[in-house]
């Protein structure tokens, strides 16, 4: 792919996924939404993405109920996906998972202890936290973890390190309610990630798109692909609607990372550039390709 501006292609592209709350049947989420449906949605959007991604991230609720029939569901559905692209699958425990059926649904394994996992994507490191509480909806990650966690970023990547995570450690000022269940201590993470190679932390769990800073590090909280957290309900204190749904592709360059969301819906095109115009250009040398885009009495522009 050609070169067309100040910046070189990403090192990586990555796509964040959350909350796909799979019922494991056919059941419609609340009698109203199609998670499965809304899951496809979500790969038929990013088949069309360039360059494809090398990673696929969910970042938790991967199961409504933690069923083992949801489970087997979702991983019918995404890994042949992924396995097409060429791409590593991360998945990552929330409060609606169960740690038990959870790693023998996904990873084949009876170890039912933290879901933490370390993930390597051609020199970028994904660590996988497990910020789930049995029993409860709030997060935590146990000193343990937590000491894991130092140790293996005791040891710096060659890209460096993201993180995924379902409790996103940042103020919740449109989402007033998600903070009775937010990760609790989110002051011994700063402490473990402070002065490593974290460059980037990636959360679900809102059920809306979201960006913040955390000990320095980016955080970007993507949307749901079931259903949404209207962040500007009238007399409501927590309003779920069928609308909003999206994920959000990663691109890391040396030196910084770039988010972008994609509605799952296709919106109705009222202007458009075909694809033969790209194609065209690859043919021309940059300097005059950027004059025929920047000028408003070229033909690409009449």
């Amino acid at each position: 792919m050609k070169q067309l501006g100040q910046y070189a292609p990403p090192s990586h592209a990555v796509a964040h996924l959350s909350d796909p709350h799979l019922l494991g049947d056919d059941t419609l989420h609340f009698g109203a939404v199609d998670n499965v449906a809304n899951l496809r949605a979500a790969l038929d959007r990013l088949a069309a993405v360039r360059p494809a991604p090398q990673a696929l991230v969910f970042t938790g609720d991967i199961a409504d109920r933690a069923d083992p029939e949801a489970y087997a569901l979702v991983r019918s559905i995404v890994e042949p996906f992924a396995a097409g692209m060429g791409a590593v699958v991360v998945w990552t425990m929330g409060n609606h998972d169960e740690r038990a059926p959870f790693a023998r649904g996904l990873f084949d394994s009876d170890d039912a202890g933290f879901q933490d996992r370390v993930h390597d994507v051609d020199g970028l490191r994904i660590v996988a936290l497990d910020t789930s509480v049995p029993g409860h909806h709030h997060g935590e990650l146990e000193p343990a973890q937590l000491a894991w966690l130092a140790d293996v970023l005791a040891t710096p990547a060659e890209h460096g390190t993201l993180l995924a995570m379902h409790h996103p450690p940042l103020p919740l000022p449109m989402l007033r309610a998600a903070e009775l269940i937010e990760l609790h201590d989110q002051q011994a993470l700063a402490d473990v990630i402070t002065g490593t190679d974290v460059r980037g932390i990636l959360a679900g769990h809102l059920h809306l798109s979201t960006w913040s800073t955390f000990a320095g590090v980016p955080v970007s909280v993507t949307s749901a692909s079931c259903y949404t957290s209207d962040p500007a309900p009238v007399d409501r204190f927590v309003s779920g609607v069928d609308t909003g749904q999206a994920f959000t592709m990663v691109h890391a360059y040396d030196d910084r990372l770039v988010h972008t969301l994609v509605p799952l819906e296709r919106g109705t095109e009222v202007t458009h550039v075909g694809s033969e115009i790209a194609e065209a250009l690859e043919g021309v040398p940059l300097e005059e390709a950027m004059a025929l885009a920047s000028s408003k009495t070229s033909p690409f522009n009449t």
